[in-house]
Parts: C-alpha cells; sequence; structure tokens
C-alpha cells in the first residue's frame, strides 16, 4: 500500500529558498548498469518530485525519426521508372519513394 502524503498548500507566494523546504530532492542513485538504471526509472513517479508546470519544453532537432519497414508490391515498369528518376536526381531509390510518400501523405 503506498504511504499517503501530504503536499501544504497556501495562498501567499513562496519565495524559492522556501520551495525548497517543501519539495522533495530527487537523489540519483549510482548504476551499475542499464538494466538497473532502465528499472529505476519505469519505477519512479516524478509527480512526487515536480509540477506539472516546472516542466519546460525542449526540442531535440538532431534526433532521426524512427524508421520501420514495410513491404509493398510495386509494379516492375513503375519501379524501374523510380530507379531511373532517382539516378537522375543522384540519390537512393528508397529515399525518393520516401519523399513521394511523404508528399502525397501530407498534400491537400
Amino acid at each position: 500500500m503506498r504511504e499517503k502524503k501530504i503536499r501544504i498548500i497556501s495562498a501567499r507566494d513562496v519565495n524559492k529558498k522556501e520551495a525548497c523546504l517543501y519539495e522533495k530532492q530527487l537523489k540519483l542513485p549510482a548504476f551499475k548498469n542499464e538494466d538497473e538504471e532502465r528499472e529505476f526509472w519505469a519505477k519512479l513517479d516524478l509527480s512526487e518530485y515536480y509540477e506539472p508546470s516546472d516542466m519546460e519544453p525542449v526540442s531535440f532537432p538532431n534526433l532521426k525519426p524512427t524508421t520501420r519497414p514495410i513491404s509493398i508490391r510495386v509494379p516492375e515498369y513503375l519501379l524501374n521508372r523510380v530507379k531511373e528518376k532517382a539516378n537522375e536526381l543522384n540519390i537512393p531509390y528508397q529515399s525518393l519513394i520516401k519523399l513521394y510518400i511523404q508528399k502525397g501523405a501530407f498534400s491537400s
């Protein structure tokens, strides 16, 4: 059973020093391996340490989007034409197919 926790709420503004007295400090242990760290983060409830207002939006511009292999049947003449066009543009034909799909999916 979870132990009950009491959060102190006040109508007056608190300064940062006072706020630290009410907040639990998150202490990270030294992990022996990735499995131990994964288990720690899976069981941790960050709502016990932070308020939603504490969160800031972040951006990871250098991350590649997750891709997934698919299998589709394409007429041979169409695949040959795509390969020819990709060769003209000096890009891999699968990249060209992805561009075509993206263009079609996001056009209105």
